[in-house]
């Protein structure tokens, strides 16, 4: 702050063109104000002004050092508001994310509700596996997770959010639609497009349809739900995928299954003994009051 202050000092005879006048607008007395400018050529090794009857005028170096000072102030300025915003609970960036269900289908609707009250308020939204999202997290590149339990990774402070079920879709018109609620048999061998291996909702679709005894043909495999949605729609294959993201939909519809149910817990992940922002403070409280 000392050798800011004394580049301020500089920029100011640099704008008034006299160490009296520079003075008065610092607030400083002119002896105080000369002893910064002193400081300040004894630091670099070198005249910076020119003293004289009608004033100050910048050597060389002088101007060369203002003109640096200008854009150091301004952005040490910038540093300041950012930082201002950021502490407060209406301004600043949160960085979150989640898997495709989260982003896609639960987080746009929060993040609205919350804009409305909090509009300048700048969201970082990550899409990726809920062991990206939690690696994330623990290492401090994102505040706040929603991944699917259960979660390996150390070092995180987990809570609940909702039940998440996952339920059988089918293509508008497929004759499963109109079975009303359809028997385990009728899926065993049929043709399915699947998430991706590895994926944590694919492991918990395959765990449950093993358990139930049931076999299915897995044709494709996608990442995103909307892909999932418009290749059911198109290739008449089934799916199982999160009922948040077949809500509002007219080219699939839920086939409900006699004898099974499916479902996994998505949860909120943020560091141990890191506190939030005041903003991810209040974004966290509102996804447990008010998620689905």
């Amino acid at each position: 702050m000392h050798d800011l202050a004394n580049l301020r000092s500089l920029v100011a005879v640099a704008e008034a063109g006299a160490i009296t006048e520079a003075a008065r607008r610092l607030g400083l007395t002119q002896p105080a104000l000369t002893r910064r400018l002193q400081q300040l050529e004894s630091e670099f090794g070198t005249t910076l002004l020119q003293r004289g009857r009608n004033g100050a005028t910048l050597t060389e170096a002088g101007s060369l050092l203002v003109g640096e000072a200008r854009q150091l102030i301004e952005r040490y300025e910038g540093a300041k508001r950012e930082v201002a915003r950021h502490t407060t609970a209406t301004g600043g960036t949160i960085r979150l994310g989640g898997g495709a269900t989260a982003v896609s289908f639960l987080l746009p609707g929060e993040i609205a509700r919350f804009q409305t009250h909090s509009p300048n308020v700048h969201f970082q939204v990550k899409e990726g596996s809920s062991s990206d999202i939690a690696e994330d997290v623990a290492s401090g590149r994102l505040e706040l997770g929603l991944v699917t339990l259960p979660i390996r990774k150390t070092g995180l402070a987990i809570a609940p959010l909702l039940d998440d079920q996952i339920v059988l879709i089918a293509a508008a018109g497929h004759p499963l639609t109109h079975l009303g609620r359809v028997p385990l048999e009728a899926i065993d061998g049929e043709n399915f497009v699947g998430f991706e291996g590895g994926s944590a909702i694919r492991q918990i679709v395959d765990d449950s349809l093993r358990q139930a005894g049931v076999e299915i043909n897995v044709v494709m495999e996608l990442r995103s739900i909307p892909a999932i949605l418009r290749m059911v729609a198109t290739t008449k294959s089934l799916a199982f995928v999160s009922r948040l993201g077949v809500q509002g939909q007219d080219l699939v519809q839920e086939v409900p299954v006699v004898g099974l149910r499916i479902s996994r817990k998505l949860a909120l992940a943020e560091r141990k003994g890191r506190t939030l922002s005041p903003a991810a403070q209040n974004f966290r409280s509102q996804l447990l009051r008010e998620a689905p």
